[in-house]
């Protein structure tokens, strides 16, 4: 299998390599369209601030190329983010693959939310084999609220988009390269997809 890690500079790209090297598949790192485009699937990951990573995306054309993809994609954390319609983390308007709006959580929060948190409601074959509130890795200090493409549900002063599934694109909030065996389980499931 063919696959490809969106490299853009805003990644935690080493640690999913590794997740999917314990697989048994390698990934290629790449910011080239061309390549992208011809990739069986790509992984879209993402730590760092919204609006400075879109810029990346924009200065290598990859905001263009990344919506128009037709092959599974997964993005992950800050990918699923740049993924929605927009994000207040810098005014930035994202990619609008997903139709929700990313928002920072409120101020009563302590944020980032850091850690293990349960998911449920799951509702994709990218939870295949994932009991409900089973536990994942978690840090960020925005969230897509629920919306009709909301695949995965967790709570943090409120209900939230854990994962995201529009057509061919999925998004996780969680790190599963993080996320031990349920992480290392949901990555096999995508690569069935």
């Amino acid at each position: 299998m063919d696959l490809v890690i969106v490299n853009y500079g805003a990644g935690n790209i080493q640690s999913i390599r590794f997740a999917f090297k314990r697989l048994g598949y390698d990934l290629e790192l790449s910011a080239d369209p061309d390549r992208i485009r011809k990739a069986d699937k790509v992984i879209f990951p993402g730590v760092g601030e919204d609006s400075s990573a879109m810029r990346k995306l924009q200065l290598s054309g990859l905001d263009r190329v990344i919506p128009e993809l037709k092959q599974p994609v997964l993005g992950i954390c800050l990918g699923m983010q740049l993924m929605c319609e927009s994000s207040e983390e810098g005014q930035t308007e994202g990619l609008g693959i997903f139709k929700t709006k990313v928002i920072r959580f409120p101020q009563a929060m302590k944020v980032p939310q850091i850690g293990w948190n349960g998911i449920h409601e799951l509702k994709s074959p990218l939870f295949d084999g994932i009991p409900e509130n089973e536990y994942i890795y978690l840090v960020h200090s925005f969230y897509a609220p629920l919306c009709d493409q909301t695949i995965a549900v967790s709570d943090y002063g409120g209900a939230y988009s854990a994962a995201l599934e529009n057509d061919n694109f999925f998004g996780v909030q969680f790190h599963p390269e993080k996320s031990g065996k349920p992480g290392a389980r949901i990555l096999s499931n995508f690569l069935k997809i």
